[in-house]
């Protein structure tokens, strides 16, 4: 393992480390035991589990980071979403100025919505009974200001991340709050089978639906479509000291882990707004998307679909594909080079999005109602395994790119 690779490796360490010492830095002025009993109390497949989850137990300790880096994210679908809409906000995308403009709004709009998000939240503890320990103005004022900070610091580290470590920064922390929360949900499970609150059965069959559900990921994950290439005699020649890839791979699932993430933003944000109102209209509309639901996991569904269809659709350019293959000399054999090209490989990556948008779909919402239905005392659901394993496949894919890289400029120093 080169220095390189271990330096990056080891400043992911240290960023990871950081983020999950924020997640044990309190609000001030706050009773994190009463707010610790709530959640004890309250286990199981509820909102406020499913926001635990992915902030990494911030929340039952009403962190600073209990916001995690969900309106970082919430605010990068909001833009998406504009830059798929206006051309001039996705023509900046591609520019390197333009980048720059583009990555600045998605801040600032991080720090509206955490604004927003950390003002329900400070109304909702006032109204829990002994919960909040100094003025209600005051404390929400630092309720919002702390919150902000804590947001703003997550942003900040998964930046770092993605620029200096390894992996996708914003993805790597959300997977650090999901693993993290492991210990506690198998200590929860030994403490309800030895109390006859659960089975042995039962847990047989959540560690078997986990299993599955794990091995499902990866095969679908690790699964592609390879479009055959053929090249010209005079392209072969010119390049026979070269390796030329002789297909095209294309994923089954194009979009990653992104719809799922993007989807788990979009419902929370209503819920962290309206889950502690004590508005008749707020209360319905967050006890309809109480996890676990009807309608939560029709929207989760139709979300994941939505979400998994349109990351594609930026993330894979059938034109340049075409046009790369084109000045290669390249081509695929019963095709014509060009529009034909294009159409053929749009049409073979919709087929394949399709049924990656279903698998991503299925993958979120059966597996937690299968564990709901067992009675198992922590939340679980398949887009948690889904971040975990794809985050993981990511990860190892990009240490092995590096140690690749590091052996070939070994070689090419060697033989210079």
């Amino acid at each position: 393992m080169s220095n390189a690779l271990t330096q990056k490796i080891l400043i992911t360490f240290g960023f990871l480390f950081a983020y999950r010492v924020l997640a044990y830095v309190p609000v001030p002025g706050v009773d994190t035991a009463i707010i610790a009993s709530f959640f004890n109390n309250a286990s199981g497949a509820g909102m406020g589990d499913m926001m635990n989850m992915f902030s990494g137990g911030a929340i039952e300790r009403f962190s600073i980071i209990s916001l995690g880096i969900m309106p970082y994210i919430t605010a990068s679908i909001v833009m998406e979403l504009l830059a798929a809409t206006f051309p001039t906000l996705g023509q900046m995308k591609k520019e390197r100025d333009g980048m720059q403009k583009y990555m600045q709004i998605i801040r600032y709009a991080t720090i509206f919505i955490t604004l927003v998000q950390a003002l329900g939240v400070s109304m909702g503890l006032l109204s829990m009974n002994g919960a909040v320990l100094i003025d209600s103005t005051m404390f929400t004022l630092l309720t919002t200001v702390s919150m902000l900070t804590g947001t703003m610091l997550l942003m900040w580290i998964g930046e770092r991340i993605t620029q200096s470590g390894i992996g996708n920064g914003i993805s790597l922390i959300i997977f650090a709050g999901i693993v993290s929360g492991i210990p506690a949900a198998i200590s929860h499970t030994i403490t309800s089978v030895n109390t006859g609150e659960l089975s042995f059965l039962a847990v047989i069959a959540m560690f078997a639906i986990v299993l599955l559900t794990i091995f499902a990921i990866i095969y679908v994950e690790l699964g592609e479509r390879r479009v055959p290439i053929s090249y010209s005699r005079k392209t072969i020649m010119q390049n026979q000291d070269k390796r030329v890839m002789n297909y095209i791979p294309i994923k089954v699932n194009l979009s990653g882990v992104i719809p799922p993430i993007f989807a788990s933003a979009v419902l929370m944000f209503p819920l962290t707004m309206l889950g502690s109102s004590t508005n008749e209209y707020a209360r319905a509309v967050a006890d309809a998307l109480h996890p676990g639901g009807i309608v939560f996991n029709i929207a989760t569904f139709i979300l994941v679909v939505f979400f998994a269809f349109f990351y594609a659709s930026i993330v894979f350019n059938a034109k340049d594909i075409a046009d790369n293959l084109k000045r290669q000399g390249g081509f695929i054999p019963g095709v014509r080079p060009g529009e034909h090209t294009k159409a053929f490989i749009n049409e073979v990556a919709s087929r394949l999005t399709g049924s990656g948008a279903f698998y991503l779909a299925l993958i979120s919402t059966i597996p937690f109602l299968l564990i709901n239905s067992i009675g198992a005392a922590f939340f679980f659901g398949g887009v948690a395994v889904l971040i975990v394993v794809q985050v993981a496949l990511d990860t190892m894919r990009k240490i092995e790119a590096q140690i690749y890289m590091s052996k070939y400029e070994t070689l090419g120093a060697v033989g210079l």
